[in-house]
């Protein structure tokens, strides 16, 4: 799609090569949009932190996550940034029908340029999170909601986990 240049620009919008806009402040407003349109909990045990229902219309995020860190002694929420991750990934392998590596690998890009545009440093909060994952990896899983899409984990090859999520769900459903 072709999209014509701006005569004018949002003062936060940064020119790069004379013809294209680079904006945290957009990037921003496309996550409030996103937000709108999902519903978010917290309330489950997720494998790798965050994840999403076979609709797309829930996005979940490990309920043993914290809801923010401390960035240069700012506190920064994540929520946003898994949020925007989750739903790229989704909507790439549902729209495109995406291998979920490559979704994967682009919605991460997407989460490191909100993560920049906030003016949080990507390594400070990779280390965040990754130290997060290991914790929820090794935990039982004990409360994954019944609509998880598992498609991520299938891909991903990881049978054992894929079993551990499949009984948890399967004692939900008869509870």
């Amino acid at each position: 799609m072709y999209i014509p240049r701006m005569k004018t620009h949002h003062p936060r919008h940064r020119r790069m090569n004379n013809d294209t806009l680079v904006s945290g402040w957009m990037l921003t407003h496309a996550v409030s949009a996103i937000l709108r349109r999902i519903r978010l909990d917290h309330d489950h045990d997720i494998p790798y932190l965050a994840g999403y229902s076979h609709d797309g219309k829930t996005i979940y995020i490990d309920r043993h996550l914290p809801h923010s860190f401390v960035y240069r002694g700012k506190r920064v929420g994540v929520d946003r940034f898994l949020v925007l991750h989750e739903a790229v990934e989704k909507s790439l392998l549902d729209s495109l029908g995406l291998h979920y590596q490559h979704a994967h690998q682009i919605a991460l890009r997407a989460e490191e340029a909100a993560v920049r545009a906030a003016g949080v440093g990507w390594t400070e909060y990779d280390r965040f999170m990754q130290q997060f994952i290991k914790e929820v990896g090794d935990e039982n899983l004990t409360k994954l909601p019944h609509d998880l899409d598992i498609k991520p984990y299938r891909d991903e090859h990881d049978r054992q986990l894929l079993v551990r999520m499949q009984r948890a769900i399967h004692r939900k459903q008869r509870n």
